[in-house]
């Protein structure tokens, strides 16, 4: 058994919109201590891993640890009717989510029950990658880029070099090359080890960025033809990403 509840029943709505960027379906484990979430995108080129403190919650009591499968497109279409200065309450009722939305003043609610349904298999744990080189770097700066690759390919290039972070993207449009040297208004942290380089799906890349609050940090983790790792934070929630290189045939 357990219930919880967000004063801010929009938060939650941005919480399984940073889930559902990539997976449809998904298996919440909620624990005391709070809820985490790991699953691979349909394709097996992406993971994604979500943990929430029970502290993000005004109300959190959890009997004993469960685990909830759902449809997570789904819950997002059910949380996207939340309204401000809602609250909202999740508990279990039988094989069924109840999600309730209650008025501030507590005399308008609103009653969704979502089925819990068995996922297909979960990722069980993050890659072990020694990334080589980490760069922090504005989530609006990073769509921009994004944005300025999608113009002209389906892939993007990271790669860096001593205390520089370049980007490239090529097709038959034309190519990009952009260089940030040091840090930057968009570039708040670079630590290399050793230089890197990979190359990675556009599609995805802004899939995961597209959560990411604005002007919150995103931080990248590189090893030359190694998954990319991709993490940031919506309030007190953790969002790791890893997606695998483009190998070229």
């Amino acid at each position: 058994m357990f219930e919880m509840k967000i004063d801010d029943a929009r938060y939650w709505k941005n919480c399984v919109d940073a889930i559902v960027s990539l997976v449809d379906e998904g298996t919440f484990n909620i624990a005391k201590e709070g809820i985490t979430l790991k699953a691979m995108d349909p394709s097996g080129i992406s993971m994604v891993s979500f943990s929430i403190p029970n502290k993000a919650f005004s109300k959190y009591e959890v009997e004993k640890p469960a685990q909830i499968g759902l449809n997570l497109d789904n819950l997002s279409k059910i949380l996207s009717t939340a309204r401000q200065n809602e609250q909202l309450l999740m508990k279990d009722a039988g094989n069924k989510l109840h999600i309730e939305f209650i008025s501030t003043d507590s005399k308008n609610r609103r009653r969704y029950k979502l089925p819990i349904i068995d996922v297909r298999k979960d990722a069980e744990k993050e890659p072990n990658i020694g990334f080589e080189s980490k760069v922090e770097v504005k989530s609006d700066a990073l769509r921009e880029i994004l944005k300025d690759a999608n113009l002209l390919s389906t892939y993007i290039s990271f790669k860096t070099d001593k205390e520089s972070f370049m980007i490239a993207a090529k097709g038959d449009a034309g190519e990009l090359e952009e260089e940030h040297n040091g840090n930057t208004e968009a570039i708040k942290k670079l630590e290399i080890t050793k230089p890197s380089s990979a190359t990675f799906n556009l599609e995805y890349l802004e899939r995961i960025i597209g959560a990411a609050p604005a002007e919150s940090s995103v931080h990248l983790s590189l090893k030359t033809e190694e998954p990319l790792k991709i993490d940031y934070k919506v309030g007190d929630a953790v969002l790791a990403y890893f997606l695998a290189p483009y190998m070229s045939e």
